[in-house]
């Protein structure tokens, strides 16, 4: 028998008895994706997913967060656009720490089964 030790870890808001999904891996990876793009409908179209459904999740850590953590400007010669801000990148930079040190936390788990 080959056990291994699986989990997911995300952040989550909590507002008059309401509790919301903040930031997980998929909010990572979208968030990197308007990174790297700087079009939540590239990133969108990276993910597989609709951009309607991108932009919804872009609006709910928006919203959450109180603090914008993507930033988008409309037409314009070269087109729209969409930024990460510097709070996206603060909330970027801890979830991947956190992300990781999950990651070691299950290895070393793992290391302690007994065999």
């Amino acid at each position: 028998m080959h056990l291994r030790i699986n989990g997911r870890i995300w952040l989550e808001t909590t507002a008059a008895d309401t509790t919301q999904r903040f930031m997980g891996i998929g909010r990572l990876e979208l968030l990197d994706h308007i990174q790297r793009t700087g079009s939540i409908n590239q990133a969108a179209k990276a993910m597989k997913m609709s951009y309607k459904r991108a932009w919804e999740l872009v609006r709910s850590m928006n919203t959450q967060a109180g603090t914008p953590l993507v930033t988008t400007q409309t037409g314009g010669e070269k087109g729209g656009g969409a930024i990460v801000t510097e709070t996206g990148e603060t909330y970027l930079t801890y979830y991947r720490a956190l992300h990781e040190r999950f990651q070691q936390f299950l290895a070393d788990e793992l290391a302690n089964l007994p065999h």
